[in-house]
């Protein structure tokens, strides 16, 4: 990944978030100035495992122009290398591995973030999947399972092998998305590893951004959350890096189009109205809550059923409120 590295700023990646990052999201944050490099949903592996078509339709008709990496889950490593093959014939810039899922059905599989007690798995998984990859090989890391003292020996393990960049999601898998983040334990990542570590968490806006790189010396930032709430952020961000001059300021209004566009975009032949209502309220779940100070407009949307009354609700909190 360092060939593709920015050459005055932090490399900008969007994160994978399963059933939201996905190839309309995509579409929408292309239209935003968007990241530097998009990471797929992931790939879900095992002995029967093919690679998911709805997933390799987002790597096919990559609409941004920018690099792809696929992102496989998984614990078996004959299925991960066959899975690596078939994944290097579509036009992705590299493979990463998964060991950050903190969700427990994942975890109680020993995959994602659940691999992260078993380090020995770690380490084999590693070397074989490695061997079987001939582009940029990364790996997504949690900084621990039950502790963030756990991290020290796992950066031993992902310092013994050839990966190209390593992302450290700054909590461990019990603290799901808790506040706190362990800024130290990325810090001494980017310290300690031979590739670029990218820092992942609790980078929401321009500031968070400034001082995550600040406290870790990270050489990119994955953003996920964030980057819904604020599909601005990418922007902001290089313009604050390479101008000093962020002209990017968006306002109430604008971020109601932005919700317009999510349902364009969304949108699909056959998808029932109740469906698109809970995929919207997928993605508003990350943007209403604490829009004007509160919760009203967030708690107001979780009522809603119909679409009609979602925009209304949408109206009502992004442009009747402030045009009072």
């Amino acid at each position: 990944m360092r060939d593709l590295l920015p050459a005055d700023r932090p490399m900008l990646i969007l994160a994978p978030m399963q059933d939201v990052t996905d190839l309309p999201f995509w579409r929408v944050m292309a239209r935003y100035g968007g990241p530097d490099v998009y990471y797929t949903e992931y790939f879900r592996v095992h002995r029967d495992s093919r690679p998911e078509k709805y997933i390799l339709r987002s790597i096919d008709e990559n609409p941004t122009g920018r690099p792809v990496i696929a992102q496989m889950i998984g614990q078996d490593i004959d299925a991960m290398r066959r899975t690596a093959g078939e994944l290097q014939k579509h036009a992705i810039a590299g493979i990463d591995l998964n060991l950050g899922c903190p969700a427990p059905i994942v975890c109680k599989k020993d995959a994602g973030g659940g691999l992260l007690r078993h380090p020995e798995k770690i380490d084999a998984i590693i070397k074989g999947v490695r061997e079987a990859v001939h582009l940029r090989f990364t790996v997504k890391t949690r900084v621990g399972f039950d502790s963030h003292e756990e991290f020290p020996a796992l950066l031993d393990i992902f310092r013994r092998h050839p990966i190209d960049a390593l992302t450290v999601h700054g909590r461990t898998v019990r603290e799901m998305y808790k506040p706190l983040l362990h800024a130290d334990a990325i810090a001494r990542a980017a310290r300690l590893m031979p590739c670029p570590v990218f820092a992942n968490g609790n980078v929401r806006d321009l500031e968070s951004a400034r001082a995550l790189v600040a406290a870790t010396g990270a050489s990119g930032l994955m953003i996920g959350r964030g980057a819904i709430r604020n599909p601005w952020v990418f922007t902001q961000i290089r313009e604050a890096w390479t101008t000093g001059v962020v002209t990017t300021r968006p306002t109430l209004a604008d971020l109601r189009e932005y919700i317009a566009v999510l349902d364009r975009e969304t949108t699909h032949s056959g998808m029932t109205e109740s469906g698109h209502v809970g995929k919207m309220k997928k993605y508003l779940n990350y943007i209403a809550p604490g829009v004007n100070g509160s919760d009203a407009f967030w708690n107001e949307l979780k009522l809603t059923l119909k679409l009609k009354d979602l925009f209304a609700v949408c109206d009502k909190h992004l442009l009747l409120s402030a045009a009072v």
